[in-house]
């Protein structure tokens, strides 16, 4: 399939005088979670929120900051997430993905919003019981 690339928007939602920072993200199907570089995280003066343990693909394992909140916007989408302060490019996890209702579109090498809700993210959730269910309107006790 090769590599692809998208053009996203990382902000810090606490620090709406700090100007966006716009990225050619690397998309990475094969990992969770998004990671950016320390300079991006100095940019938007992102707080460590803790310190988490990775495995990088030799099998090294290592102690990297997790930050956050951000606010990371593609098209006419947009949630909020932590990342990872690892490495010299920003990544997109699954993650976030799921969360914008995007897909990747292999054969064009391209992300993309889901064709099926142009319009906005669509979630599949599992429907639990019908007390307090919002399906069913009313509890039905």
């Amino acid at each position: 399939m090769g590599h692809v690339f998208a053009e996203i928007e990382l902000s810090n939602p606490r620090r709406g005088d700090l100007s966006p920072f716009a990225a050619k993200a690397l998309v990475d199907t094969g990992a969770l979670m998004s990671c950016i570089p320390e300079h991006v995280a100095i940019q938007l003066d992102l707080e460590t929120d803790s310190m988490r343990e990775v495995t990088v693909a030799d099998d090294r394992r290592a102690s990297v900051p997790y930050v956050g909140p951000i606010k990371l916007a593609f098209g006419n989408r947009f949630c909020y997430v932590g990342a990872l302060v690892l490495g010299d490019e920003v990544r997109l996890g699954v993650v976030p993905m799921e969360d914008m209702d995007l897909v990747v579109d292999p054969g064009r090498r391209r992300l993309t919003v889901d064709p099926a809700s142009p319009n906005f993210p669509h979630a599949r959730v599992k429907q639990g019981s019908s007390r307090s269910n919002p399906l069913h309107g009313k509890d039905s006790a």
